[in-house]
């Protein structure tokens, strides 16, 4: 497929972002009921480590100059499979898409090539209006390979914490510790090695993908008789929803069906409500053996929408 006549495209820049901004929350409304990303998201997209945009990223822009469409490659950790990003606007731009598609999997093959691996899985997200983006990535051999599951409940009137089981404790990790970043991280890497899809990730270098954060307040620790058994890690990424996120939920093996994970949540609730947040909210990944839905219900959350995972092994350039 080829680009409508007159349309062009470009390589992005930072004087873009608010252009881009336009075209992601057109695309996200469309998807998900609102918009997702704010303009931080996407100046951190283009500068994020392994994304180099002026060779992973395009523009799509139509015959008046408006940029209708942005593409992008995201490997937040370096390693592993790459995530292609495809925003249009949906009423403008729709049949951009699967150009752009092809565009991003002939530089994902180029990557490959860089890295001196034969192939590279790619995956692209499809959420349930967006029936004509699968069809698109069915047609170029994309399988579906997972399905998450986003949550969320309200936080007005909360009811009162009850009691924890006996020997668990709930504590804020101590950012200024580096011994107990440490021990998070552990355990985060611990719990989730398990887990079909997890890409083992350096201490180091998680701890400067999270950077200089405000909301430490959020993160916290849970111990079992005094030793650390889970943790949890909130993100900012639903504030423009009122919602404050859990983005991870982590919990040893040998401490699960404790109600370690309950205690976890409920703190990370009440600490989200005190902030004047309507609701919390969580993703869950179906596959994951270690993150059962039913605990997630027993904290009052309820399934609000899907996205769909879809993937396809692209050979490096040149194999």
């Amino acid at each position: 497929m080829t680009l409508p006549a007159d349309w062009t495209t470009r390589r992005p820049t930072l004087d873009d972002v608010p252009a881009i901004l336009a075209v992601v929350h057109a695309a996200d409304t469309f998807a998900i009921g609102h918009p997702d990303f704010d303009a931080e998201d996407v100046a951190a997209s283009l500068t994020a480590p392994y994304v180099d945009p002026t060779r992973d990223s395009w523009l799509a822009v139509d015959a008046d100059g408006t940029v209708v469409g942005w593409a992008t490659v995201d490997n937040p950790t370096g390693v592993g499979r790459e995530f292609v990003e495809v925003y249009v606007d949906p009423v403008r731009a729709a049949a951009v898409r699967a150009p752009l598609l092809a565009r991003q999997l002939d530089r994902v093959a180029e990557r490959a090539a860089e890295r001196g691996l034969p192939a590279l899985t790619v995956r692209c997200a499809v959420f349930a209006p967006e029936r004509d983006w699968e069809r698109s990535l069915r047609e170029v051999g994309f399988t579906l390979a997972k399905r998450y599951v986003r949550m969320s409940g309200p936080l007005t009137d909360l009811p009162e914490q009850p009691a924890g089981p006996a020997g668990v404790t709930v504590r804020p990790v101590r950012p200024d510790d580096e011994a107990d970043l440490r021990e998070f991280h552990r355990i985060h890497e611990a719990a989730f090695a398990d887990t079909p899809d997890h890409e083992p990730l350096s201490y180091e270098r998680w701890r400067a993908r999270i950077g200089d954060l405000t909301a430490w307040d959020e993160w916290f620790v849970a111990e079992v008789d005094g030793v650390p058994a889970g943790a949890l890690q909130s993100s900012d990424q639903a504030l423009d929803q009122q919602q404050g996120w859990v983005k991870s939920l982590s919990v040893l093996s040998a401490y699960r069906r404790r109600g370690v994970g309950a205690a976890l949540l409920r703190r990370a609730f009440a600490r989200y409500a005190e902030k004047g947040r309507q609701a919390a909210g969580l993703g869950v990944d179906l596959t994951n053996p270690t993150a059962p839905l039913s605990l997630y219900e027993s904290v009052g959350l309820r399934e609000t929408l899907w996205t769909d995972m879809y993937e396809l092994s692209v050979p490096a350039a040149g194999v």
